[in-house]
């Protein structure tokens, strides 16, 4: 059946439960692979699982790009690696490259993780001093820049190919995580914001209601469906986008643990409306990727 065939689940009506988790996965891996959307999924679960079983004995290796919480008395291993774009970045003689086509260093690290939910979006469009690329290298050639979902199409070629190849689909199964939106443009979800209003999620208190608010990563989710689509592995998309794009509410704001005094005085400028608080939002996530995983 190709990817792109995958009916839905059938509706059940579960919670998530940390110990079956545990008790499924005994012996298991799995790998969160993306940006730090991914690494907020990860931290999620992790805490999702503990609240079930707090006493049970860990272990924690955190390190770059690969960080991993093991549950000894189950064996399992849930794993982060940060790629945020999948594809391989090399640095060579100081400058950052994005190797559009090539992923074979990322992709020796995920060979045996029996569960594999990849994610990448936000660094594809990041500009000036957020841009996470001196060159982009692509077909043997290198630029300074190119069209974004065009390099963002690339990369996801390049990965779809490494899991046709590399992926054991007797032992291994395969996600994608939709991009996760942002909330710093409060003319995304308000008619009447103004140049005089707030200019992020900071002071945000409750969710968008209603499903018309119109996705800012339309396009990329186009390019992630047609990639899927044309794959021959079973890649189940898990698309969480419209369901975050409401909760502008959820984001740390101001009140992440590691900012200053001076960068929660200036709310306008620091608040981070890209991530997401825990408790939260990627629970939400976490129990559709239960469900999906188990029934």
């Amino acid at each position: 059946m190709a990817a792109s065939q995958l009916s839905a689940p059938k509706y059940v009506n579960v919670r998530f439960d940390g110990l079956v988790f545990l008790s499924k996965m005994r012996g298991k891996t799995v790998m969160f692979v993306g940006d730090s959307l991914g690494r907020n999924q990860f931290e999620s679960l992790i805490c999702m699982i503990l609240a079930a079983n707090p006493q049970t004995q860990t272990q924690m290796n955190r390190a770059m790009p690969l960080s991993t919480f093991k549950f000894l008395e189950y064996g399992v291993s849930i794993s982060y690696f940060r790629a945020p774009f999948l594809v391989d970045v090399d640095v060579m003689q100081g400058k950052r490259i994005v190797k559009l086509d090539d992923i074979a260093g990322n992709g020796n690290a995920w060979r045996m993780a029996d569960v594999l939910v990849f994610n990448t979006g936000h660094w594809w469009g990041h500009e000036g001093s957020l841009r996470g690329w001196d060159l982009i290298q692509s077909g043997g050639k290198y630029y300074q820049d190119m069209d974004r979902l065009v390099a963002m199409e690339k990369g996801l070629r390049t990965w779809a190919n490494w899991v046709d190849s590399n992926v054991d689909i007797t032992r291994t199964r395969v996600f994608f995580q939709s991009a996760s939106p942002d909330h710093y443009n409060p003319n995304e979800w308000s008619a009447a914001a103004t140049a005089t209003t707030a200019k992020n999620c900071y002071g945000e208190t409750e969710p968008m209601k209603g499903t018309t608010y119109t996705s800012t990563y339309a396009d990329q989710m186009g390019v992630v469906n047609e990639v899927i689509r044309e794959m021959h592995v079973p890649t189940y998309l898990m698309d969480i986008t419209m369901l975050s794009e409401l909760r502008k509410d959820g984001h740390p704001s101001i009140y992440r643990g590691d900012f200053s005094p001076s960068q929660r005085a200036n709310p306008q400028k620091s608040a981070d409306c890209s991530h997401w608080c825990l408790p939260g939002l990627p629970d939400t996530w976490n129990e559709l990727f239960y469900t999906v995983l188990f029934y």
